[in-house]
């Protein structure tokens, strides 16, 4: 504190001590009830010896006048320069001898000016609890004075709102030189109750008493009347207003407004900003949604959260939704179901794993997804004939593809199918869909008819017993094989059981219960194509027509397979030519 009493310094040294007294008799000591004080002191390079000896004397008499003790007053003392040091947490000591002891024996540390360096400390370190600080929920009062002799050479508005804001109270005493703006800028409000520019001894010592006066007086806020609409904050002898979270001080200190956070123009909200506690919050239109990011808005999928009904697909539009159908097949009048395949001739044995694994409610979920591949083929004793079998550690056919004759008939009997649990036995499942299913006696038609023979092998897990001799023998038997596999089923065997291309005839879904997706690709691929066993009258393959159609038919697959293999040659030349250029 450059310059304090710089002319009164031999007066200073006659006396110094009786101004310690004196400080010390000002009055009977503060018994305000528990306090946490912590004196923030400038040593730097500016403060002279003899300044920072009147700076020390002055701390001392203060203590004198303070009831200190581990229930009573707490006191802490940090100095600081270009640098921060703590002289004596408030955990340090219950006796004002041992504190005065401390002070005597304090270094200047003799640098710059860190003022908010040492608010930042102060709040994070020296009123923290394990420094000695009491915790929040005690309410003890927290206060520092802060004592500095000139401009600080960091900025200390910002850190200092911090401070207060968790409830420390700021004393901001300047000497001669010390800027007036960054002392307002420190203390906490009222201003003219917590600023002080000290210009000589005397005032130092009014400040002493005016300190002492404001920690022994009661607490206005309890004395009602402060005509604070949501909290009043009681600071030593005086008070003020403040707001409930969201809310503003308004313009008479008292009342309180809500804050708008919206207004601020910063919210990036897509489409409508509200404001509430804490800030902005982001909502969408009617018929939207949220995304993640908490800002940006999008379509509500309908489809994802109403009962919708469509027997093969919803899409959500805006505000609404609509069915569609797969292609080959058009929407019915109730804008929901589809129409069945084109009248085709197909016998489709379908495979049923039945193991334990399973479980019953799962099981009937596999019933449902049965019928619902039923739902969309032509069942009858002319067009598509359905069989079931069911198998486990065992194998049992549920009914044979010439028992019935409609798909209602067909619906009705799969929901009686009763489970079987034990094993999984699917290479056996596939040797009694080959020997027995697909034979004239369960009610497949003859070889001779080129009806088209399609096996479908639902699954959840792995056989227990080999299915590659039995998989490969249902191909080569002419059996169109498709292979759906749910949860823990075992891709490689999905793909040695299925008909190529594996893409075309392999389907899988991680869960029972969403697995009705499944059926966009058998509904394209189950249903029979036009030309093979699809709207065609049943003929002897003898007769004269017939074996007209089916040269046709060869001659042309032969033309395909031709074009394909020029092409596959022509890359096969090009990738060699690329390989010798890069040679």
């Amino acid at each position: 504190m450059r310059g304090l009493l710089y002319s009164l310094l031999p007066l200073l040294l006659l006396l110094l001590q009786p101004w310690e007294t004196q400080l010390q008799l000002a009055g009977p000591r503060c018994s305000s009830g528990p306090l946490d004080l912590v004196f923030v002191i400038d040593s730097s390079r500016s403060v002279r010896p003899f300044e920072f000896e009147t700076m020390r004397q002055f701390l001392v008499g203060l203590l004198r006048s303070l009831d200190v003790g581990p229930n009573a007053t707490r006191v802490g003392v940090i100095q600081y320069s270009s640098q921060v040091q703590s002289v004596f947490p408030l955990r340090a000591f219950s006796r004002r001898e041992d504190m005065e002891r401390a002070i005597r024996a304090v270094v200047p540390l003799a640098q710059g000016t860190m003022t908010g360096l040492a608010i930042q400390y102060a709040m994070n370190v020296a009123f923290s609890v394990a420094e000695g600080a009491r915790p929040p929920e005690a309410h003890v009062p927290r206060v520092a004075v802060i004592v500095t002799d000139g401009r600080p050479q960091d900025r200390v508005a910002e850190v200092a709102a911090q401070a207060r804001a968790r409830g420390i109270e700021i004393y901001a005493v300047g000497v001669q030189r010390a800027d007036v703006g960054s002392l307002r800028a420190m203390a906490s409000p009222p201003l003219n109750e917590h600023v002080f520019l000290v210009e000589s001894f005397d005032l130092i010592q009014e400040f002493g008493r005016q300190f002492q006066g404001r920690l022994c007086r009661k607490d206005l806020c309890a004395q009602g009347g402060h005509g604070c609409q949501h909290q009043c904050v009681s600071t030593r002898g005086t008070f003020h207003c403040a707001c409930n979270p969201g809310y503003q001080l308004a313009a008479d200190n008292k009342s309180c407004m809500a804050i708008d956070h919206c207004s601020f123009g910063n919210h990036s909200c897509q489409h409508d900003c509200v404001s509430i506690y804490g800030g902005p919050q982001c909502r969408c239109r009617e018929g939207y949604d949220l995304l993640p990011d908490g800002r940006s808005c999008q379509a509500r999928d309908l489809c994802n959260g109403v009962d919708h009904g469509c027997e093969f697909q919803c899409v959500s539009e805006g505000f609404s939704y609509r069915c569609v159908c797969p292609e080959g097949r058009q929407l019915q009048a109730d804008g929901k179901s589809c129409s069945r395949c084109r009248e085709g001739h197909v016998d489709l044995v379908l495979l049923v794993d039945g193991s334990k694994s399973v479980r019953p409610q799962n099981f009937e979920l596999v019933k449902r997804f049965v019928n619902q591949i039923v739902d969309f083929l032509d069942v009858s004793p002319e067009g598509t004939r359905v069989g079931l079998v069911q198998f486990s550690s065992r194998v049992r056919t549920e009914f044979p593809l010439g028992r019935y004759g409609t798909a209602a008939e067909v619906k009705q009997a799969v929901l009686a199918v009763e489970y079987m649990e034990r094993g999984t036995m699917t290479g056996l499942a596939l040797r009694h869909m080959v020997e027995h299913s697909f034979s004239e006696a369960q009610g497949a038609r003859p070889r001779a008819l080129n009806v088209p023979r399609v096996g479908l092998v639902f699954t959840d897990g792995r056989s227990q017993d080999n299915i590659s001799v039995w998989a490969a023998r249902a191909k080569e038997e002419g059996i169109v094989m498709y292979a759906v596999g749910v949860g823990k089923a075992v891709e490689e065997e999905l793909r040695e059981i299925a008909s190529e291309p594996a893409e075309l005839h392999v389907s899988y879904s991680p869960d029972f219960s969403t697995m009705t997706h499944l059926l966009e690709n058998l509904k394209g691929s189950i249903c029979p194509e036009e030309g093979i066993g699809a709207g065609t009258e049943l003929r002897s393959p003898c007769e004269c027509e017939s074996l007209v159609e089916f040269q046709g038919r060869t001659l042309g697959a032969l033309e395909s397979l031709s074009q394909k293999l020029a092409q596959l040659t022509a890359r096969l030349e090009d990738l060699e030519n690329q390989l010798a250029t890069q040679k």
